[in-house]
């Protein structure tokens, strides 16, 4: 049975910002999430990814701090990484190792656990998403979509309580990007997706716009998805 309590998560930037020098990748702000589905959205360079950064300590803050779960994202930041799991924009570049099967192993023998506890751990997280039959699987030979899911087994498997995708959907044909929208909207973790495919969060319960470096909106999907345009034209 599912625990729902296990996966309340309260993710607060507390005046947080981030510059290079004298550039300003994302300027000071406050917020809270606590929804299940947040989407962030800008055009490229408006700090989206910067933020989505910060949450799981990718990037630290210059300013302010980002507190996820009760923990500091500068000072706890190997904890952070055992509560935010982030898919990146290309899956193939976070896989490692040659089978599918032992890049999913991989993060659990870092934990020290025993073979028989990885093996199970593995075949759970293969059955949940129904690809048993790519455990077995060279990654080079996965189409985008099988990627995706490789890296979600991968991921997921280390049971983090917040999921991060950034452009989940990129360059993927109509039945691979399909298969991805069903795999996302069925998953039980918090979930916050970076992505310009508009028609994949068009259902999300919040959607971040950012512009330049600032928050320009932070409104329900359709709300947000006005305002998107409107900067983009």
């Amino acid at each position: 049975m599912l625990d729902l309590q296990r996966l309340e998560l309260n993710i607060r930037f507390e005046n947080a910002g981030v510059s290079f020098g004298p550039r300003v990748a994302l300027h000071p702000l406050s917020l809270t999430l606590e929804e299940r589905r947040v989407a962030v959205i800008g055009l490229n360079g408006s700090g989206k990814t910067t933020f989505a950064r910060l949450i799981n300590g990718l990037t630290k803050p210059t300013v302010g701090r980002v507190v996820v779960d009760g923990l500091d994202t500068a000072t706890e930041q190997k904890s952070v990484l055992g509560t935010v799991g982030f898919i990146f924009q290309s899956p193939q570049n976070q896989i490692i190792l040659p089978i599918v099967r032992d890049d999913i192993a991989f993060g659990l023998k870092n934990r020290g656990l025993g073979k028989a506890a990885i093996d199970a751990a593995v075949d759970g997280i293969l059955d949940r998403f129904d690809v048993r039959d790519l455990g077995s699987r060279r990654a080079h030979e996965l189409s985008g979509g099988e990627l995706q899911l490789a890296a979600l087994c991968s991921v997921l498997v280390t049971s983090p309580k917040v999921l991060i995708l950034d452009e989940p959907t990129n360059q993927l044909d109509l039945k691979n990007r399909a298969l991805v929208e069903r795999t996302i909207a069925g998953l039980t973790e918090s979930v916050i997706v970076i992505s310009h495919d508009l028609e994949l969060i068009e259902g999300y319960e919040r959607v971040l716009v950012f512009d330049r470096g600032r928050l320009a909106a932070d409104a329900p999907a359709a709300e947000a998805i006005s305002r998107y345009r409107e900067i983009a034209a």
